[in-house]
């Protein structure tokens, strides 16, 4: 997926497309770690976020907690 840098106020940064933001269950404002590795660079979620996907998978879960049990026999 290619990002461009673009300018922003005194700064530059990229806009992450929207599916990609769905997919790890961020939004404006969340804290991402970047994370250096040498020859490339990469951005994780931060434990906040973390706990984010965790508490709406638990909300999930509950809502469908019959039909998962079912699924799980």
């Amino acid at each position: 997926m290619n990002v461009t840098i673009r300018k922003i106020g005194n700064s530059e940064g990229v806009i992450l497309p929207k599916e990609l933001l769905r997919r790890y269950n961020l939004k404006a404002g969340d804290v991402v770690n970047v994370v250096d590795e040498g020859d490339k660079v990469s951005l994780q979620p931060s434990e906040d976020a973390f706990e984010r996907q965790m508490r709406e998978a638990r909300k999930i879960m509950d809502r469908y907690s019959v039909a998962l049990q079912k699924l799980a026999e």
